[in-house]
């Protein structure tokens, strides 16, 4: 019979034991028992954690298992927080009530948060709990990964087993025809430096198409709302998912989650109506379109999975401007099918709920209506619209893979899977040390044995525009940069490293619409790279550096066969954020590498095999056109070690500096002209 399973996690803004006696020594008290209403309730036990001694936030992190539970029907958890007293009857602190039946709980753990103590005159305090029910699903093949997949795997489950199943997962997939590359044969591609017209309109068909396989849920994720092409593509696929829906008892449920960039926050309501005009008003989906900012974080995934069986993710953003007309940004994602594809829903959860809770405050209900530019208790702006209004419920419902299991049983097993391993980040939504991939990112680079190829935006920090001087407060990733010096100088590692040209501007648009390299040379990249291997190695020499620059780090920016500028002389630019670790482990996803406290999500895929298919298909014509050995001199590398390429210190801020970090920071979120933002002016916070 299944278990259920209760993690306790916390307890959080506990009241003290008494007035004037001093902080509580909280434990909490876990019953579970079956209320069959007037008589034949059936106690399953209780289970007591730990003591911790004067603590108002007390962490727990124990689990408890309450075995052999045949149903959840009628089954409640009660949870009491109780304080310790050695020398009279312990107090009661607080007390909530779970009703399990109502709460679709599966293997997979799930995060609960309850009230267990009211207060009017301070904060309230709540329980945090991660429940599952059944048997506990182990990592599919995580038995089978490479030195690389485990390097990852293992800091994942050692720093970050909290979030296993929403920020990381080790899981299986099958990949769907060729890289999806835009613009597409751009290696070498035309000789004259200009794709014809049309050259990529394929690519919203097909993220258009993927999205209308919907059958009962669908999740988008995107920096922007879609626009052109892609909202044509989009509007299709509801048309096509509405039709399909017409004879289902149950709503297809579609939630597209989008950034609230500074000063820009996505106008949800206009979105909404756009994606829905064609459709008929009775059409049987619910539709909720979100966006949230929490500081200087928010959403910058780039997901469609549907059904918890499609999946689509990597780098590329949903504007026509970008990517359809001239000068397109290069860029890069795949399509997956399988396993894989929950985890794309499940990453998607927190968001959700993290934009439910603001909205059930009153200073989110509040925030979510001013203008950036006031000030406001807390940096956050959370907009949810929903279709049909006065229908759908203001917030969506919590994914679950239960919820898509009656597709799954029409569906034959899938073969040709593969190892993957997602991972994402929350930004600041959650607490400074919790970034899964950042650290899965360093234990990959640090395993290296033979070769990184990293095809990237940047490396460098977002620059006051028409310069190479840092945004203030705006660093270099040095513990990216110190791991690939390591390898470099311990094992003699290849470092190859195609970066975007500074200043590219796509399709027309103006510089403080979209620009795509930071502003860096190809020789400070070096030059990063290598002061870290002196700091960390004092025993390297001039001429060890030297070496190390000649044989072992190479950086070009991107290029086709005809060079690194377009006909009309526009720099060529990259927003793809991939690396390959010794020709066996590929990540492909919304990540970059520079400094950024975004939400974030990608895959790994660790299997040798598919990895040779990917270079043949990207890495290697784009390595052959980009690198030509002109961009990084031995001694101008060697000259630039000891300039600060750091921002400077971001409390000296005049009103100049401000235009021009605004400037700066909407070139750098690359919005365009599309007409789904509400145009504001804000406070600049530090990067």
């Amino acid at each position: 019979m299944p278990n259920l399973t209760v993690e306790l996690v916390k307890v959080i803004n506990l009241r003290d034991d008494s007035p004037g006696v001093g902080i509580a020594d909280p434990y909490v008290k876990l019953d579970l028992e079956q209320n069959n209403r007037l008589w034949n309730d059936t106690n399953y036990g209780r289970m007591v954690s730990s003591i911790k001694k004067n603590e108002r936030n007390p962490v727990f992190n124990e689990t408890f298992v309450f075995r052999d539970i045949p149903i959840l029907k009628n089954m409640e958890l009660t949870c009491t927080v109780m304080d310790k007293d050695d020398d009279s009857r312990d107090d009661k602190l607080g007390k909530c009530r779970f009703k399990l039946d109502e709460l679709d709980l599966e293997p997979i753990p799930q995060v609960f948060r309850k009230k267990v103590d009211n207060s009017l005159f301070r904060k309230d305090s709540f329980i945090v709990l991660k429940i599952s029910y059944g048997e506990k699903a182990k990592d599919a093949d995580a038995n089978k990964l490479s030195y690389v997949g485990k390097a990852a795997y293992e800091c994942l489950r050692t720093y970050y087993g909290e979030y296993h199943h929403s920020l990381w997962n080790v899981t299986t997939g099958r990949i769907i025809g060729e890289l999806h590359q835009t613009p597409k044969n751009a290696f070498p591609g035309p000789g004259d430096g200009t794709h014809p017209d049309g050259h990529d309109d394929w690519f919203p068909e097909i993220m258009g198409e993927i999205l209308s396989r919907t059958q009962v849920w669908a999740d988008v994720m995107s920096l922007g709302p879609p626009d052109g092409r892609f909202m044509t593509a989009f509007q299709k696929a509801l048309n096509k998912i509405a039709k399909n829906a017409e004879s289902k008892d149950e709503p297809v449920i579609i939630r597209m989650m989008f950034g609230n960039i500074v000063g820009m926050p996505v106008n949800c309501n206009a979105v909404s109506r756009e994606l829905v005009k064609k459709l008929s008003p009775d059409a049987n989906i619910r539709l909720w379109v979100g966006a949230w900012r929490r500081g200087v974080s928010w959403n910058h995934a780039k997901i469609i999975a549907v059904d918890g069986k499609h999946l689509h993710v990597g780098g590329h953003n949903q504007w026509d401007g970008h990517y359809l007309t001239f000068d397109p940004v290069h860029d890069l994602s795949l399509e997956m099918e399988g396993d894989v594809a929950y985890d794309g829903h499940l990453f998607a959860n927190y968001q959700w709920e993290y934009t439910q809770s603001r909205h059930e405050s009153f200073w989110g209900t509040l925030g979510s209506r001013m203008p950036d530019s006031m000030p406001q208790v807390a940096k956050v702006r959370v907009i949810v619209s929903e279709w049909p209004r006065k229908i759908a419920k203001e917030h969506p419902p919590k994914f679950t893979i239960s919820r898509v299991q009656s597709v799954h049983k029409r569906v034959e097993q899938l073969t040709g899977t593969i190892p993957v391993i997602t991972m994402g980040r929350y930004g600041c939504l959650t607490p400074p040390q919790d970034r899964p991939s950042d650290r899965a990112f360093l234990a990959m680079l640090g395993s290296a044995k033979k070769i990184i190829h990293l095809a990237l935006q940047d490396l460098g920090p977002v620059c006051i525009p028409g310069t190479k001087i840092a945004l203030p407060g705006c660093v270099w990733p040095d513990e990216y940069l110190s791991t690939l010096a390591k390898v470099i100088w311990k094992r003699g590692v290849d470092v190859e490293i195609v970066v975007s040209n500074p200043g590219s501007i796509p399709g027309g648009l103006s510089p403080t619409e979209a620009n795509y390299g930071n502003g860096w040379s190809c020789v400070d990249v070096a030059a990063e790279i290598i002061k870290r291997i002196r700091s960390q190695f004092p025993e390297a020499n001039g001429n060890d550096l030297r070496a190390k620059i000649s044989d072992n780090l190479r950086v070009a920016f991107i290029r086709e066969g005809h060079g690194n500028k377009w006909a009309d002389g526009m720099n060529i630019g990259m927003h793809a954020k991939h690396f390959i670790v010794d020709d066996i482990t590929t990540y492909i996803g919304s990540q970059n590498l520079y400094v950024c406290d975004l939400a974030e999500w990608g895959v790994v895929i660790d299997d040798a095999g598919q990895t040779q298919k990917f270079m043949e298909e990207y890495w290697n014509p784009l390595w052959k056109c980009s690198y030509t050995g002109e961009d990084v001199d031995v001694d101008a590398v060697m000259d630039g070690l000891d300039i600060d390429r750091n921002g400077a210190d971001p409390n000296e801020l005049d009103d100049e500096m401000k235009k021009k970090m605004k400037q700066a920071e909407l070139a750098n979120a690359g919005v365009g002209k599309s007409g789904m933002y509400e145009i504001e002016e804000y406070e600049v916070e530090e990067c």
